[in-house]
């Protein structure tokens, strides 16, 4: 385990507790949850190290790392993806004139690659789980290396970069941002997708909120937070887009940690009030479950 002893996002040394949440995933540990007193910005704090957080990820429940429907929670999840899929792909579209080349981040099994590739984009991936690795590869056949330090043969920049929600698990949380910053194309555009802790489904559920996911979720960035850490790195927000199914889907998986099973009702009911909060909100639009910041260089 490491101990974080300044802020990364504005190196401030002054914590306070915000909440402790139990890793229901894996482990059944208990982590804590600090804020910056400076900049608000959320933290799990301490963490295990980039050397042993691997074995937090080895699970059959991890979705994103297998392709089985095995379960309720993965055949919602699969089912989704199709729709979710098509949408993605429409958004880099509506953000890029043409195709080009395009980096997907912390790509998993490769479903997201395959749909650009097949739309025309130039595509290359990250993952750093051997095994997802070898599924992306095989379904690409494209180009996916186990960090962005390797990735070395793709494009000088990219035009489009991805990270599916994946921000929020990298530890090198600064040195990442500069990367990102030097690789995009002065027109291309950077889609972050993160969890929201300040949205009407984590109010509810609090520690039993899903997209915790301690100590996989490293960070657990506001819309504030986030602008920060971008103006850091020279970069901004151009807009801000809501994941309307996010929210029913973390709200099933929070009452399975919370009741010890699902409620489908409770989390249909849960997710339709988190989104419609979350839009009708006009002092802070989209403020939903999960949310798309469409980033680029200032």
């Amino acid at each position: 385990m490491e101990n974080l002893i300044e802020c990364p996002v504005c190196a401030s040394t002054i914590f306070q507790q915000y909440l402790e949440v139990v890793d229901h995933t894996v482990t059944q540990q208990a982590f804590k949850i600090q804020q910056c007193e400076k900049c608000d910005f959320l933290f799990t704090n301490p963490r295990p190290t980039e050397q042993e957080i691997g074995k937090y990820y080895q699970s059959q429940d991890y979705i994103s790392h297998h392709d089985e429907a095995k379960d309720i929670m993965s055949r919602v999840y699969n089912s989704v993806r199709n729709y979710t899929l098509k949408e993605k792909l429409k958004l880099i579209n509506s953000l890029v004139p043409g195709k080009g080349n395009l980096l997907d981040i912390g790509c998993g099994t490769g479903s997201f690659l395959q749909t650009c590739r097949q739309d025309h984009w130039k595509t290359v991936g990250t993952e750093p789980d051997e095994e997802a690795r070898k599924i992306a590869t095989n379904r690409t056949q494209g180009e996916i290396f186990e960090s962005i330090n390797q990735v070395k043969s793709a494009a000088k920049s990219f035009q489009i970069i991805t990270m599916w929600h994946v921000l929020e698990h990298v530890h090198q949380l600064n040195e990442t941002m500069d990367w990102l910053q030097k690789k995009l194309d002065n027109q291309g555009k950077i889609i972050i997708a993160v969890p929201n802790p300040q949205s009407e489904d984590a109010a509810k559920y609090g520690a039993f909120w899903a997209a915790y996911d301690v100590p996989r979720h490293l960070y657990h960035f506001t819309k504030g937070s986030m602008q920060t850490l971008l103006d850091k790195h020279h970069l901004k927000i151009d807009s801000i887009k809501p994941m309307w199914f996010d929210s029913y889907y973390v709200s099933m998986l929070s009452t399975k940690y919370q009741y010890g099973k699902t409620k489908l009702l409770n989390s249909f009911i849960t997710g339709s009030q988190s989104n419609l909060k979350g839009k009708s909100d006009t002092n802070n639009p989209y403020n939903t479950s999960s949310l798309i910041y469409i980033v680029s260089k200032k």
